[in-house]
């Protein structure tokens, strides 16, 4: 248990938090330059220049461009048609043809997003340089990010993992903790002492319900001085939810370790659950875009309401009045588990 206690929160928080972003960076491309002109070369240098693109070849053949995607060397094509200056100077349209490889979706939908804002920024500043009157739409958007509005990643991130260690911690111990004692013959001891069944449970979930709260505070000092996530809402309201949470998850754990007769099966059981609620949590993907029978499954799910929350009080500064659903939510889930493990947990007097 030590290793879970010392190693997995720091390598969990630390390792995760810088590995586990979308951004998508180190974007090759190959720039098909059919123009050859100073300001398709302009173009071409704006896109080298971004933090997002690594230029791998400018060339003027779409066969060579594409057997480069076919060998994994090239993620994105532009394809700069001739006349593309020439257009530009007259105010004629002029289009660019971009293709990607969509094998992973999601990177390949990002990298069109990057472009396209590069592409415009490029043209803005075309317009505003030599003064070409080219039609602009006649609507003109002002756009505003509120909490996180730097679109730093690790504010989103960083607090869904602290969920994660908290409840890695607290499941693990747990559900290793009675069937510890089947195995090394202890239990039988405590079955014929007079404890009875609820203050047995309290017992066994105070030392971990304390340590869940350590583990908890080291994991949030490092978000707020190391990550510099802002931290909005009232310290008390999250601590509370999370020492209700804490009461959830340890009550999972312990009914897990009653109706098993081993460490190996508890484990394994415990991270079944695990692996659902943390892909049906929120945490990685939307819970809006999963099917309807998904979103309603995910009603059931205890880290959904965990990282809603410390999402809402981090990064939103939310009161209890947002939280109530959830705080109802997991209250009745604690109440519910905790007495099926007071039940399962047969004790012989």
């Amino acid at each position: 248990m030590r290793p879970i206690l010392f190693i997995m929160p720091v390598m969990q928080l630390v390792v995760l938090s810088y590995s586990a972003d979308f951004t998508v960076t180190n974007i090759n491309i190959y720039v098909e330059d059919h123009d050859h002109s100073s300001m398709s070369q302009a173009l071409t240098q704006k896109i080298a220049m971004s933090d997002y693109f690594n230029l791998i070849e400018v060339g003027n053949s779409y066969d060579e461009a594409y057997q480069m995607v076919e060998k994994n060397k090239v993620d994105v094509i532009l394809t700069i048609p001739q006349n593309f200056s020439k257009n530009m100077h007259s105010a004629q349209p002029t289009e660019i043809s971009i293709f990607a490889d969509a094998i992973n979706g999601t990177k390949a939908g990002i990298s069109l997003n990057y472009l396209q804002n590069i592409i415009a920024q490029f043209s803005l500043e075309e317009i505003e340089k030599t003064g070409i009157q080219m039609q602009i739409p006649g609507i003109e958007t002002n756009k505003r990010d509120w909490y996180n509005p730097d679109l730093n990643y690790k504010f989103f991130m960083v607090p869904g993992i602290l969920v994660l260690l908290v409840t890695i911690i607290a499941l693990f111990l747990s559900g290793m903790n009675i069937v510890r004692e089947k195995e090394i013959g202890t239990i039988e001891q405590l079955n014929v002492t007079p404890i009875r069944k609820y203050q047995f449970i309290i017992g066994k979930l105070l030392p971990f319900l304390i340590i869940g709260m350590i583990e908890f505070t080291i994991g949030l000092i490092i978000a707020l001085f190391w990550f510099k996530v802002p931290f909005e809402g009232n310290f008390f309201l999250i601590y509370g939810f999370t020492i209700l949470y804490l009461i959830l998850i340890l009550g999972m754990g312990m009914f897990i370790s009653t109706i098993t007769s081993s460490q190996q099966q508890a484990l394994f059981l415990a991270w079944f659950f695990m692996v659902i609620f943390i892909l049906m949590s929120g945490l990685f993907t939307p819970i809006e875009s999963m099917p309807i029978w998904a979103q309603n499954f995910t009603l059931f799910n205890p880290i959904r309401y965990y990282v809603e929350v410390i999402r809402l009080v981090m990064l939103k500064g939310s009161g209890i009045s947002n939280i109530l659903m959830h705080v109802s939510a997991v209250a009745g889930s604690a109440i519910l588990i905790n007495v099926m493990a007071m039940i399962s947990y047969k004790k012989t007097a």
